[in-house]
């Protein structure tokens, strides 16, 4: 048995790409897209239909709406190849604006639902931000399932908690990244890897947490630098890796065990935790790697929103009649 098909006794395999085509080798349940990972798929050739198709039919619309429409469309293609769910996110620009994040959620919905597709295939990804947490409440209360994305702190996933979100997806390697630029030359690589890898620690600390109080969300990995940090949370709810790292699973034979166990979480001895917006602010502030993290992912899927944009105007301009 390969690492990957090890994987999938213990923890959902969900594909982190908007490379549909690359999704059947690998026969992941779900898959997760993002700004960037569609920004660089519609740059294919082989994706670039997809793109001048939207355009041609829609390219008449508010340049916001054309995003989302080509969003949708990638994430119907997914749907085509894998059985459960897509996550599509809404616009980072929005990421401090509740009503605004709500809104956009609502029209992504409508979008997959005149497709054909249920609103139990999709989740929402959100940042989570305060104000992207609450939306999110909101939004789940409406029946619209999220997926709160840029999670870096436990205060963070404390707030989802709150907000009963169905997922959340704490990054793994972005927290790796921040904490061994910290170290510098007095990183230690091997000593910091698998259970003493500090992203790692951190998905750790949220899965125990959320099963020691049955807090009924998923858990699903996410950002992951390479396959130990994947072997180290096997037993996670969920992992969502990238095509790379999913190749080189399956091209392992090296054992791969539990690594999670929810009900030794329920054992542990852990204190309930609560925030309101002002002790969440502030624990989000304290936490320097969280703080910097976050506002750093925002910022990158805030500059790839926009390239994506300035490429569907080019196509607009360029279907234009001379």
């Amino acid at each position: 048995m390969n690492q990957l098909d090890a994987l999938k006794q213990y923890t959902t395999v969900v594909a982190d790409t908007g490379d549909f085509l690359q999704l059947a080798q690998f026969q992941p349940r779900d898959a997760t897209t993002n700004p960037s990972l569609i920004l660089k798929s519609v740059q294919k050739p082989e994706y670039a239909p997809l793109l001048h198709d939207t355009v041609r039919r829609f390219g008449d619309r508010a340049l916001d709406e054309v995003v989302d429409r080509l969003l949708v469309r990638f994430g119907c293609e997914i749907l085509a190849t894998v059985p459960g769910r897509v996550s599509t996110e809404v616009d980072a620009r929005l990421s401090f604006d509740t009503a605004a994040t709500v809104a956009r959620a609502e029209r992504l919905i409508e979008l997959y639902q005149a497709e054909g597709i249920h609103i139990d295939r999709v989740l929402i990804k959100i940042a989570a931000t305060w104000e992207g947490i609450q939306a999110a409440a909101q939004l789940e209360q409406r029946g619209i399932h999220t997926n709160l994305t840029l999670l870096f702190s436990f205060c963070q996933a404390v707030a989802c908690g709150q907000a009963k979100v169905q997922l959340i997806s704490p990054f793994v390697g972005r927290i790796y990244d921040w904490y061994k630029k910290q170290a510098g030359a007095q990183w230690d690589e091997a000593a910091q890897s698998g259970t003493n890898d500090p992203g790692v620690q951190s998905v750790r600390r949220i899965f125990n947490h959320y099963k020691r109080f049955g807090i009924a969300i998923e858990v699903m990995g996410a950002s992951f630098r390479n396959v130990g940090q994947i072997v180290a949370l096997a037993g996670c709810d969920l992992l969502t890796i990238s095509p790379e790292l999913l190749a080189q699973l399956a091209a392992s034979e090296a054992p791969l065990p539990r690594a999670l166990d929810a009900d030794a979480a329920r054992q542990l001895d852990l204190p309930p935790v609560q925030y309101d917006e002002a002790s969440f602010r502030l624990a989000l502030n304290d936490d320097a790697m969280a703080t910097e993290k976050l506002a750093e992912g925002i910022r990158a899927f805030c500059a790839d929103a926009i390239k994506l944009e300035a490429l569907l105007q080019q196509a607009q301009s360029a279907q234009q009649p001379q």
